[in-house]
């Protein structure tokens, strides 16, 4: 008897088997991919940004000595910066430089931001005039401070200056050494800070607001108050965060440009480590994160930056 085979069955056997698809995110849930692809920078600010503070904060409620640091959970650290009077002095006077410094360089970045967006027509002249704001961040801070010591010496331009015009009869003093010196360094260094967001939140304005603002019988300053002001509030926002937070956290700034006659709590910190005080230092860097945050969601009560970004 001759084993005969269906015909189908060959087909069947022989039949390639399916390959799997390969794997794709846009199989996954949108709350999944979006964890996945979030996943490389949780990994980098964890480990850059999280654990630093994380360490700071553990190093803060140690113990130190004149020749050592002991780990320890105390608030001695703590109890020493709230009840020392030169600590709040020392707050009182970072915060006098920031508040200062942000008036100024808010007055002097929206009227640049605002020549840039709405005088000058050429887009060309608009990038042109913005890149020239720029050519002082080609050399290094500590250049363009170091650059108003001659010009504001006793012996400087300025004072050389006033004398021969007739203005005045000796040198000025406080010009050098100062507060005014600081909080000038402070406007030169930032100011820029200031006019990249109010110029790019400028330049998003709708033109067609203001030709409307004007026909409606609005004059120039009503325009500006209820108009561009209200439509800028996110780019002022976002450049007082990174001013107030940078002159906050600055001390070569308050060194070099007083004379070490003045301090901040970045300077309170930098004369801990060069002490070797770690245990003080972490925790006046605590504090002083503390207020910067606290400062930072006060400004974030004003306006949703969110849309902004």
């Amino acid at each position: 008897m001759t084993d005969q085979t269906h015909p189908l069955s060959n087909a069947e056997t022989t039949r390639p088997v399916p390959e799997k698809a390969p794997f794709s995110l846009s199989r996954l849930p949108d709350a999944v991919t979006g964890w996945l692809l979030s996943l490389p920078l949780v990994f980098v600010l964890a480990f850059f940004l999280i654990l630093p503070i994380i360490m700071i904060v553990v190093v803060s409620f140690w113990g130190a000595t004149e020749f050592s640091i002991y780990p320890a959970f105390q608030f001695d650290n703590y109890e020493f910066l709230l009840t020392s009077p030169v600590t709040y002095q020392v707050f009182l006077n970072t915060i006098k430089y920031a508040v200062i410094t942000w008036a100024f360089t808010l007055l002097i970045g929206f009227t640049i931001a605002y020549f840039l967006a709405f005088h000058v027509r050429s887009l060309t002249w608009q990038i042109v005039l913005f890149l020239l704001c720029t050519i002082p961040f080609w050399t290094s801070n500590i250049i363009r401070m170091i650059s108003w010591i001659p010009f504001l010496g006793r012996n400087g331009i300025a004072n050389s200056t006033l004398i021969s015009m007739g203005v005045i009869d000796e040198p000025l003093e406080w010009l050098l050494f100062s507060d005014f010196s600081v909080i000038l360094a402070f406007v030169h260094l930032y100011t820029l800070f200031m006019v990249v967001p109010i110029f790019n939140t400028m330049m998003r304005i709708d033109k067609s607001l203001i030709e409307a603002a004007y026909d409606n019988g609005a004059s120039g300053f009503q325009t500006l108050t209820n108009v561009i002001i209200p439509l800028t509030k996110p780019g002022i926002m976002i450049g007082s965060i990174f001013v107030v937070t940078l002159v906050m956290g600055d001390f070569i700034t308050v060194r070099f440009m007083s004379g070490s006659q003045k301090a901040n709590v970045g300077r309170l910190i930098s004369n801990d480590i060069a002490l070797l005080q770690y245990p003080s230092a972490a925790a006046t860097a605590v504090i002083l994160l503390i207020t910067v945050l606290i400062v930072i969601s006060i400004l974030l009560r004003f306006v949703d930056i969110r849309k902004e970004l």
